[in-house]
């Protein structure tokens, strides 16, 4: 591995099936409201109480996707980290996350194509150790050769 390669970052000559990383995150109303914001997504079941109460979460929740960034944040952080590119993912919201929760956010390396330098990666969300997303994605991966 090279010593300038970005803090944080398997390359594709490294990389293995099985290998795993993960971060925690306690969502707040604060990034529930800067992710409406720069979303524009400003459905009311994410902002009022009131509104939230009478849908079937029974109160407010966090949008999906903000959820599903903190996937993104584990692949371009940890696995493979710095110099990605996100090339799909499959998602399926199993439940809410709400104000407050503790987001455990997981990216496990499921197949690998050297040649390709594409990676398949299994990637879930929980609260509690109860599945909230999980989905499946597939990244162009740094390599730490220069042909």
């Amino acid at each position: 591995m090279l010593d300038n390669m970005p803090r944080g970052t398997i390359v594709i000559e490294d990389l293995e099936i099985g290998m795993t990383r993960d971060l925690l995150k306690e969502v707040t109303d604060r990034d529930i409201e800067l992710f409406a914001e720069v979303s524009t997504d400003r459905n009311p079941v994410h902002l009022d109480d009131a509104y939230a109460m009478d849908t079937i979460f029974g109160g407010r929740i966090a949008h999906g996707m903000l959820t599903a960034g903190l996937i993104s944040a584990v692949i371009g952080e940890q696995l493979p980290g710095h110099g990605t590119v996100y090339m799909g993912q499959s998602l399926k919201f199993l439940a809410p996350v709400r104000p407050g929760d503790m987001v455990r956010a997981v990216v496990t390396v499921t197949d690998i194509d050297y040649a390709k330098r594409r990676v398949t990666l299994a990637t879930h969300c929980e609260v509690d150790g109860k599945p909230v997303l999980k989905g499946e994605a597939t990244v162009l991966a740094p390599s730490g050769k220069f042909d």
